[in-house]
């Protein structure tokens, strides 16, 4: 093995990359609690683990960025694998909670616009990566994945944060609706850049 293969894989296995890895595993954990809990009637306790461990994957998207830039472990594999758990993360979170009524009627275009919206930033992501160009991660879109993802929290409560909080969905669907809002701004810089080097590269 070379000295190259060799850093390549030290920086695949570290610490942000293994945070990444945890926050995938916790996905098929979370909706398996929900779907456990809501479609096959189960213990209301089931929603608990699913929120602890939601929770728990929500903070790896915090920290694996900020160890990567403080030990300096920045990588390509790990700039491609972040935003792609994310986004898994929060799809199959969505799909879970359509699927037990947690989101529905109405509130089931606020969930539809933050999928569409994951789906054409991805595209225009892998179209520009092959022009080599980067589109910066703005602190608006920031703030957009933390509302995105506590309104996402309250609704995993759902029931079982009823007998706490009596307005614990209610608040997760307004939260819902303001993701939503800002993800619909949010997506237009992104599809703005994207058609300004598409412009440019046809142009030249």
């Amino acid at each position: 093995m070379n000295i190259a293969t060799t850093k390549g894989q030290a920086k695949t296995l570290s610490l942000p990359n293994i945070l990444t890895y945890a926050r995938i595993a916790a996905i098929p954990v979370v909706v398996g609690c929900v779907f456990a809990q809501s479609i096959q009637d189960g213990p209301l306790w089931l929603r608990w683990v699913a929120l602890a461990v939601f929770l728990a994957a929500a903070v790896t998207d915090y920290l694996d960025g900020y160890y990567a830039r403080i030990w300096d472990q920045q990588s390509a594999f790990g700039r491609m694998l972040d935003p792609i758990a994310d986004k898994l993360l929060v799809a199959s979170c969505l799909l879970m909670l359509a699927a037990d009524s947690s989101i529905h009627g109405w509130t089931l275009w606020a969930a539809i616009v933050i999928l569409c919206r994951e789906i054409l930033v991805s595209g225009l992501r892998e179209y520009l990566a092959a022009l080599r160009v980067s589109v910066p991660v703005t602190k608006l879109a920031k703030w957009k994945t933390t509302i995105q993802l506590v309104a996402i929290g309250f609704l995993i409560a759902g029931e079982a944060g009823e007998q706490l909080l009596p307005a614990t969905t209610l608040i997760g669907i307004i939260l819902l609706w303001m993701s939503a809002i800002f993800t619909i701004y949010t997506g237009w810089d992104y599809f703005r850049a994207g058609i300004h080097h598409l412009i440019k590269e046809d142009e030249g």
